[in-house]
């Protein structure tokens, strides 16, 4: 069986800044544009049965904002009439209203169970949309730029089961077949769960395609479903639709279409509530393993062969128990016996007096060890020096105990940490991964539409941002830029919604639920001459903050960056901030 290999994420050293001073608040004006919309965006609020922490992470802070990264400064949403609204700036001083580009069929408010409808940009003339209830479209656009070809054309849609939103998608093509491979999401209720919050996560792989080119129809060739516990931070397929790579929680595995689901999960269950095969306790001189025994066995019955390192036992000729001890035993001073309550006990001496056992024998994971109270006590006793009532009882001593108020909000880290995974597309199998650790997942952007989305990562006080090269195995991601000390900064923003970062890195920006809006630049050459005071020194450059606050006490929706603009959405308006003055 293949074993999926652990990589890490290689730091370039030249991308670090160690001088860096801190961010200098800018009291500059940015010049802020507002668009009235001609309609509220379709936001779908969460209903009462969308409770869970995975909802709200997957649809509560939905982005209804897309940025068309094929071309520059081309924002959409879609509004409650059901209409795909787009803007393309050219100019900030002659703003147009946004114009409508596609209207969905369905109507939106019909269906009760709906999410959020969603878009992403496949190529420069594919788009995959979905309506929030179920339904894939694949629309042909024509070249978006120029508005005398563009021209909205649905080339497939069907419905798929429950609703759903898109993620991520690809174009390929392929010896003539053009085909377009899509990621979409969903959470779904797990009857079955018990102990966990009853819902899990299904991303499903979809490629569509179109096999005969002399026919314009599209079918789907290709649908594969992966499984896990959370939302996903980052999902995308790769450019040449081979493989996969998702940044979460908790670990996906694939399941196969069509799988007797009910079936399974009552084979997990069995097996969860399955009893086990023996009982095992030790002391520091002996071992005694109990067997439950079936109805009417006999002493004829039973064979158990003792041997220094190995044990076997037969029950009715059948094989019960054999394996390698995990230490050396006396063969000759250990015995078995037959109890009243019709079961085996195995009495086993052991050689090294004092060693505590982890396991009876070597792999097997089919008993249970039960661990007498005196054990425990004795286990506590040992490790009381580890712990005390008191908070920093003795901070004078050579180890003294953490003490968590001296961490900050931005030490403190999920218990859990996150992994980088990549699947392979025709085995299934995951083939490479990372534990990224406390290195907290911040946000992702398309620097090159060609390739993959990029992911920022929490390194230390710094945010680094990493690009994904499918076709380096041995280096299968960069390290390309720096934004510096700003997942420090971000981490003392507590009503911080959405994040994002300009294609050519030139600034990071977030914004609040309301109204506040974060812009932090990278380092610029200063014009005067400035000196540190405290160093004597002169400082060549400055990193600058600016806060834009929006006229509006309607919620953000959506938020986007591109070089030169920041968008910003809510209910009924679209604010464009314009960050950077040069091309």
């Amino acid at each position: 069986m293949e074993v999926a290999a652990n990589c890490s994420l290689r730091v370039k050293r030249p991308l670090l800044d160690p001088r860096f001073e801190g961010y200098k608040l800018s009291l500059e004006p940015l010049p802020c544009y507002q668009l009235e919309l001609d309609a509220a965006v379709a936001e779908v609020k969460l209903r009462d049965d969308q409770y869970t922490l995975e909802h709200m992470h997957a649809f509560g802070m939905y982005n209804y904002l897309h940025c068309d990264s094929w071309y520059q400064d081309s924002v959409y949403y879609i509004d409650n009439l059901g209409r795909v609204m787009n803007l393309t700036v050219m100019l900030d001083t002659a703003l147009g209203k946004p114009r409508e580009v596609f209207r969905l069929p369905t109507d939106l408010t019909a269906c009760d169970n709906r999410l959020c409808a969603s878009v992403h940009f496949t190529s420069s003339t594919w788009v995959t949309l979905s309506d929030g209830t179920g339904r894939l479209y694949l629309i042909g656009t024509g070249e978006r730029g120029n508005s005398a070809s563009e021209k909205w054309e649905i080339m497939f849609n069907e419905e798929l089961g429950n609703p759903f939103i898109i993620i991520h998608s690809i174009s390929l093509m392929n010896a003539e077949e053009h085909s377009v491979t899509t990621l979409l999401l969903r959470i779904e209720k797990e009857e079955l769960d018990m102990k966990g919050s009853g819902f899990y996560v299904s991303l499903e792989w979809v490629t569509i395609s179109k096999k005969n080119k002399d026919t314009n129809k599209y079918e789907i060739i290709k649908h594969d479903i992966l499984r896990g516990k959370s939302v996903p931070h980052y999902a995308a397929i790769e450019p040449d639709g081979k493989g996969l790579m998702i940044v979460s929680y908790k670990s996906f595995t694939f399941v196969h279409v069509g799988q007797d689901l009910e079936e399974n999960k009552n084979e997990t269950m069995s097996e969860k509530i399955k009893e086990p095969l023996y009982y095992w306790q030790q002391t520091e001189d002996d071992l005694t393993v109990t067997v439950r025994l079936p109805e009417g066995s006999s002493k004829e019955d039973i064979q158990v062969q003792f041997l220094p390192e190995h044990i076997n036992i037969v029950l009715k000729g059948q094989r019960f128990l054999e394996g390698n001890l995990y230490s050396s035993i006396d063969q000759e001073s250990s015995t078995w016996i037959i109890k009243e309550n019709n079961s085996l006990e195995i009495f086993l001496t052991k050689k090294n007096e004092g060693l505590t056992w982890p396991e009876l024998v070597v792999g097997n994971k089919q008993g249970e060890f039960i661990r007498d109270s005196a054990q425990c006590a004795a286990i506590a006793e040992r490790l009381m020096h580890l712990t005390s009532e008191e908070l920093n009882p003795n901070p004078d001593k050579e180890k003294p105990p953490c003490n968590a108020q001296e961490l900050e909000e931005c030490d403190i880290f999920f218990e859990e940490s996150s992994s980088l995974c990549r699947f392979d597309g025709s085995t299934l199998k995951t083939t490479h991964v990372v534990n990224l650790g406390s290195n907290q997942y911040l946000f992702s952007v398309i620097v090159d539409p060609k390739e993959m989305p990029c992911f920022c990562l929490r390194h230390d006080v710094d945010a680094l941002l990493w690009q994904p090269h499918s076709s380096k195995q041995e280096d299968m991601w960069e390290h390309i830029a720096t934004f510096n000390a700003l997942g420090y900064v971000q981490a003392s923003k507590r009503d911080k919604k959405f994040f994002a970062c300009a294609p050519n890195y030139s600034y990071a920006a977030l914004c609040e639920c309301l109204r506040r809006v974060f812009i932090y630049r990278q380092p610029t050459p200063m014009s005067t001459v400035l000196y540190n005071r405290k160093e004597g020194r002169q400082v060549g450059q400055v990193a600058k903050q600016q806060v834009a606050s929006l006229e509006t006490n309607d919620p953000i929706l959506g938020f986007q960056a591109t070089n030169e603009r920041l968008f910003v959405l809510t209910t009924k308006n679209l604010f464009l901030i314009k960050v950077n003055t040069e091309n």
